[in-house]
């Protein structure tokens, strides 16, 4: 019984340390994609003509994020019925714009107006250590123009 109970307390804290944690990344990241806002994205072919660029460079930005144990704790519940695992859409979409930032971020300081031929490459990692650890690496990466 004080195993489950101990259990359940951890559990608890983690639930509300976890959702500290992306609460606090969502915020960073909506006050920085403002701040780059300006940055023309494009996922234009790489034959397409840019008559204003001067100079080209490859820009890149990647992140690893992790699942938190309550995350994957219920991840592991819902995959016993199948179906959608709701609770790792976040995990995605905040690794995805996170990348994406980096990349934009690199550029900017580089001083380039535009980003083009911009590709998302996405990888899991961790998924057959038996550890039960969940994490998700994502590469953004494009071309600078200036």
């Amino acid at each position: 019984m004080v195993e489950l109970l101990i259990f359940a307390t951890l559990l608890i804290v983690g639930l509300y340390f976890g959702r500290q944690a992306e609460q606090q990344h969502l915020k960073s990241l909506k006050w920085r994609e403002q701040a780059v806002q300006h940055l023309g994205i494009s996922v234009t072919g790489a034959k397409a003509e840019f008559p204003h660029a001067q100079e080209a460079q490859l820009f890149a930005g990647s992140v690893v994020i992790s699942s938190d144990f309550f995350k994957t704790f219920i991840a592991g519940l819902l995959n016993l019925i199948g179906g959608e695992i709701s609770t790792y859409e976040s995990l995605l979409d905040r690794a995805r714009r996170e990348a994406v930032l980096r990349m934009e971020e690199a550029a900017l300081a580089w001083g380039a107006h535009q980003v083009v031929n911009v590709r998302i490459q996405t990888a899991e990692l961790g998924a057959n250590s038996g550890q039960g650890i969940v994490a998700v690496e994502v590469i953004a990466y494009g071309t600078g123009l200036r």
